[in-house]
């Protein structure tokens, strides 16, 4: 069935009868389409994610962001200007092939030789994503979720109630609901001291391509305005427990504040706020295939990490 919508959805760019390749099936489906020397990535949405315009500020923005410098994919207008197309309830736009391969996935560098240079760089990087985001005027027709206090740690997270879990224990539950409580407090305190703006949100291992010498961000679906702490949090939780992580952190910590500023204090408080959005997250997800490793990875890792944030609060 995507492969029939894809077909459709090529023809308002132009390229129907091109050659289709399926490379990936994850929250999006998405294509490469050959065209003679050139290459694109037809991307087919997964339906109600998103809305229309939400996914037209996504591409308004990391057009901008591509125009600036980023290495982002670029995205290209239809014949008739659109920046997206509908096929069959199904959102569909078209970006420019992006270089490079996957850094791999839960928190691997593949291909990466020098792992604290790396960090630096990717700092330097997300520094220059937010800098770009905070200069750009945006339309006033703009729309991107938030991941704010609210949409960390509301009644309706952004990505579900972590600490309603169907495979949590009621130990477990009321230690989420405790961290949580604690957690709110503490974001409370500090929220509007801490740099706020549009942030890509899922910048993990699996969203970057690396081709030797230039670092590649894909995948902005979850991106919107968020705190830039969060940011780095995303990327480091990975590596917590790599032999490397203090290194690590320190590398992407200097790399950043060369050109943004940000405070190391707030990270642990962070770190614990992206490890509680996965299991929400995967809870929609359950019945799909590997979701049940993927589950219990999750709950490990934010139970983990709550009773450590718990342990240190009561001290």
């Amino acid at each position: 069935m995507s492969e029939s919508i894809a077909r459709k959805a090529v023809q308002f760019w132009g390229l129907g009868g091109r050659p289709l390749e399926l490379v990936a099936r994850r929250e999006n489906t998405v294509y490469r389409v050959t065209d003679g020397p050139d290459s694109y990535a037809l991307r087919l949405h997964r339906m109600g994610y998103r809305t229309r315009a939400e996914l037209t500020s996504e591409l308004e923005w990391m057009g901008v962001l591509a125009r600036g410098g980023l290495s982002v994919p670029a995205p290209l207008k239809t014949t008739s200007h659109a920046l997206s197309v509908e096929v069959e309830g199904v959102l569909v736009d078209l970006l420019c092939w992006a270089s490079g391969a996957p850094l791999g996935k839960a928190g691997q560098l593949q291909g990466i030789e020098n792992r604290l240079e790396f960090c630096r760089m990717l700092g330097a990087q997300m520094a220059v994503l937010h800098r770009l985001s905070d200069e750009w005027k945006r339309p006033g027709s703009f729309t991107r979720p938030s991941w704010d206090r609210a949409g960390l740690l509301g009644e309706h997270p952004l990505w579900g109630r972590f600490w309603d879990h169907p495979h949590l224990s009621a130990e477990d539950r009321a230690l989420l609901i405790t961290v949580r409580e604690r957690a709110d407090a503490a974001l409370a305190r500090v929220e509007t001291q801490l740099d706020y703006g549009l942030i890509h949100a899922d910048l993990l291992s699996e969203n970057m391509l690396w081709d030797g010498t230039r670092l590649t961000f894909i995948d902005f679906d979850d991106g919107g305005f968020g705190f830039r702490d969060f940011e780095l949090a995303t990327f480091l939780m990975r590596y917590l427990d790599a032999p490397d992580y203090p290194e690590l952190q320190a590398a992407l910590l200097d790399g950043y504040r060369v050109r943004r500023r940000v405070d190391p204090d707030n990270l642990r408080l962070f770190i614990l706020l992206r490890a509680l959005t996965y299991p929400g997250w995967i809870i929609d997800r359950l019945g799909e295939p590997g979701a049940g490793v993927r589950s219990e990875r999750a709950l490990d890792t934010a139970l983990k990490l709550a009773r450590d944030y718990m342990d240190k609060e009561e001290r």
